[in-house]
Formats: structure tokens, C-alpha cells, sequence
């Protein structure tokens, strides 16, 4: 039983079974004559005529049954014998003897044949095809005209980077056009679906590749559009602190205090927090100062607060503060504040004058500002100076020596803390010397 089914299997697989399946179905006649052989052979041969590839082959017929006998070039055509046959009327049954025929020579007459067609149809469409051409180049030549013509595009955008994306997206759009027009006037408006479909997919995978420097491309046109800052203005952006020298097309260009050039990326300073120093002319200032826990510190804290108040540098308006941060150990920390024009004053030399001159202020009114003490307990005996270690030893020593009484602190000269031109005029003479374009603009609004 087993063998029977495999047998059955075999068969239905076998190519004489599958040429079966296209022969005809129905009832046979009995009235079947030469008339109706020579009928059904002129019928046939007539399609086949008709139809490419099928010249040398012959076509047999005998009491219904249709024999195909030669050679094709293409093996696909062989199976489309039969089904034609079979569609017509009066056969009985189709032998298919159609061979392929393999010879080089006569598998390539019919692409010479083809190609000499073509060669034909591009001559004839040759007039078309350059007025299409002329035209196409016509309408990009007008977009590159309109680009070049600067007064509008500067006038729109607020600086040079972003006239020149306008100009640029306008020659692109009239290239757009260009091969648009062209391919209407060739009737041909059907290819330019498929050049979209491969540009789009061109362009995702350069996307992809140059991810980073897209990201850095945006990041530069929103900081132009945004001017977070100006030439010259003092910015720590993450870290990284100096007076801005310029801002260009890739990176955002510093020199910090140390007259060094910090060069970062666009894509990193549009992400970053940006603290703008010079933005806001007033600048507070501030510091700590240890007071002895035995001393009135309300009276430190006025007495602090005048001396604070004095200070030539110091505004008024926002007045100065005064006030406890922390008791500690061996001191109470005390916090004092107060702000300055950074336009005409120096921060980091003010600041330290400030501390100098309200410590010697407090010192010579008689308010302590002692070290940190440390309190030793022996078990067993005694213990000498010498036997402790020598950090322990200089601390005990400066925590029991008082120092001398100082003396009135001098009044401070406005020149002491002037502001620092030295930094300005360095990037003065960087913005001169640099033929770098520069994104920033006084006339473009500031965020």
C-alpha cells in the first residue's frame, strides 16, 4: 500500500504528468476530418505567426492531435504553445517537441535587433530631448540668477550663514523645477517618482552616516537665529568659561583667561546651559567669614555690613547682606554679599578685596575670627608638645597664638579693581585678524 502511494507521488511529479495538465478537457467528437485538421493547423499557425519567437516552429495536425516540432530562443515560450493550443476549438490532445535553441549566434541577433531600435528611437527623440534639456537648464540658471542677488536674502535673514541656506534651498528648489519641466516636455513625468523614491532613500542612508555633522549643521543655524550671546561677552558653557570670539558655521569659539582658544562644537553648545555673565551689567559677590562663637555677632554682622557698604565698588542698589550661615565647632560662619558693575570693576580682584578689607575691619574692632581648635584627652599621663604629631602640634600652636592687633586697612583706589581690558582687546585683535565668517550680529535680536 505504502509503495502504491509513493508511486501515485512519483507520477504526478513527473514532467510527462505536468505537460497533462495543459492538455485539453471536454468531450471528444466523432465527426472529426481533414477539413477540421487543416481548420484547426491554419489557426494556429496564424496566432503563432503573429507572435515573437515562435518563426521556426512547425505546427502538425492529425485527427485533433496537435504536434509543435522545432526550436525557440527563449525556453519561457515552449509552455505558452500549449496553452494557446488548447484554447482552441476541436483539439484532442498536444505534443510539444519545441526544443531551445542555444546557438550564440542566433541568441544574439535579436538583442543587435533590439539595440539598433533603440539607437533609432533616440535619434528621433533627439530634438525633444535637447529642447527638454535647454529648457531645464534655463529654469536653473534662473534660480542661480535670483541666489546671487544679495540684497533680499541679507535683508530677510539676520546674518550671512542663514542668507546663504535661503539662497541655497532656492537653487535647489529651481533644479527641482528644472528637471520637473524637463521631463513633462518628454512626457515622461512617471520616472520622476522613482528619482524621488531613490533620492529619499539615498538621503536617509547619508543621514545616517553623517548624523553628527547634520546635528552639529541645525544646532549652527538655531544659535544664529537665537544669538545666546555676543562678541566678547564673558560665558561659562558647561564648564568651559572665556569671552566669546565668534561663532561660525561648525564651532563656538572662546578665549578664556589664560589667552587660550576653546574651540566647541555647535551641536554641544546648543544642548549646554549657558550662563551669560555679561549680560546683566550687575554681578553679586560673596564670601564666608569665621566668627568667634564668644563675640556679639550682631555687632559683627554691622560692623561687617559697613565695611562692606564703604567700599567704593560696592552698589547701593541692590544694597549689601549680611547674615548667619552655619555654627560650627570653634566658629560661626557668616555669609556677606554684595554687588558691583563688572563693566568698570574687576570681579575676581574686588571680591578679594572685599574679603581683605572687612577681615581687617572686624580683626581691628575686636571681633575674633579664631582657627579651628581641637581638644586632646590623655589617659595614663601626660603628654608633651613633642609627642604629638606634627599636624596636631602646628594646630594647637596656631589655635593658642593671637595675632597682633592690625592696622586700619587703607581706603581702596578706584584703579585697584578697575575692570581688565586685556582679554577685550585680545579678541578685538583675534575678530580683526580672522577672516572666519561670523555668525553673530548686533542687529539680530538676542534671546
Amino acid at each position: 500500500m505504502t509503495r502504491a502511494f509513493l508511486f501515485a507521488l512519483a507520477l504526478l511529479a513527473s514532467p510527462a504528468l505536468a505537460q497533462d495538465a495543459a492538455q485539453p478537457s471536454g468531450p471528444i467528437s466523432t465527426l472529426q476530418d481533414s477539413r477540421g485538421d487543416a481548420a484547426i493547423d491554419a489557426r494556429i499557425e496564424g496566432i503563432i505567426g503573429a507572435l515573437d519567437g515562435y518563426a521556426d516552429v512547425d505546427v502538425d495536425v492529425r485527427e485533433g492531435i496537435v504536434t509543435f516540432s522545432g526550436e525557440v530562443l527563449n525556453a519561457e515560450a515552449i509552455p505558452r504553445l500549449e496553452e494557446l493550443a488548447a484554447r482552441v476549438d476541436g483539439v484532442v490532445a498536444i505534443e510539444n517537441d519545441v526544443t531551445e535553441n542555444t546557438d550564440v549566434v542566433r541568441r544574439l541577433d535579436p538583442v543587435a535587433d533590439r539595440f539598433a531600435a533603440r539607437s533609432v528611437q533616440f535619434l528621433n527623440y533627439l530634438p525633444l530631448l535637447t529642447i527638454a534639456v535647454v529648457v531645464g537648464l534655463l529654469v536653473v540658471f534662473l534660480g542661480v540668477l535670483l541666489a546671487r542677488w544679495e540684497w533680499p536674502w541679507r535683508r530677510l535673514a539676520p546674518n550671512d550663514f542663514i542668507a546663504e541656506i535661503y539662497r541655497t534651498v532656492l537653487r535647489l528648489a529651481f533644479a527641482v523645477a528644472g528637471v520637473v519641466v524637463a521631463l513633462d516636455i518628454l512626457n515622461a513625468t512617471a520616472l520622476l517618482t522613482g528619482l524621488l523614491g531613490a533620492a529619499g532613500i539615498v538621503g536617509l542612508a547619508v543621514g545616517f552616516a553623517v548624523r553628527d555633522s547634520v546635528e552639529n549643521f541645525i544646532a549652527s543655524i538655531m544659535l544664529s537665529l537665537r544669538q545666546p550671546f555676543r562678541p566678547n561677552d564673558f560665558v561659562d558653557i558647561e564648564g568651559s568659561t572665556g569671552s566669546v570670539i565668534r561663532l561660525t558655521s561648525r564651532a563656538t569659539i572662546l578665549l578664556d583667561p589664560d589667552g587660550n582658544h576653546v574651540r566647541l562644537p555647535n551641536s554641544f553648545v546648543f544642548m549646554a546651559k549657558i550662563i551669560n555673565y555679561t549680560r546683566n551689567a550687575q554681578r553679586r559677590f560673596g564670601f564666608v567669614l569665621g566668627i568667634d562663637p564668644a563675640a556679639d555677632l550682631s555687632e559683627a554682622k554691622r560692623i561687617g555690613l559697613e565695611a562692606l557698604s564703604g567700599l567704593d565698588f560696592v552698589l547701593t542698589e541692590p544694597v549689601p547682606q549680611v547674615w548667619i550661615q552655619d555654627a560650627g565647632d570653634s566658629t560661626v560662619s557668616v555669609e556677606f554679599y554684595g554687588w558691583l558693575d563688572q563693566r568698570d570693576t574687576n570681579f575676581a580682584v574686588a571680591r578679594g578685596e572685599a574679603i581683605r578689607f572687612v577681615m581687617a575691619t572686624l580683626t581691628q574692632t575686636g571681633i575674633g575670627m579664631p582657627e579651628p581648635g581641637y581638644r586632646l584627652k590623655v589617659e595614663g599621663g601626660g603628654v608633651s608638645a613633642a609627642d604629638l604629631p606634627d599636624d596636631a602640634g602646628r594646630q594647637q600652636s596656631v589655635a593658642t597664638t593671637k595675632p597682633d592687633a592690625p592696622v586700619v586697612p587703607p581706603v581702596l583706589e578706584a584703579e585697584a579693581v578697575a575692570a581688565d581690558r586685556t582679554i577685550e582687546r585680545m579678541v578685538e585683535d583675534e575678530r580683526r585678524i580672522e577672516n572666519e565668517a561670523d555668525l553673530l550680529s548686533s542687529a539680530a535680536p538676542r534671546e
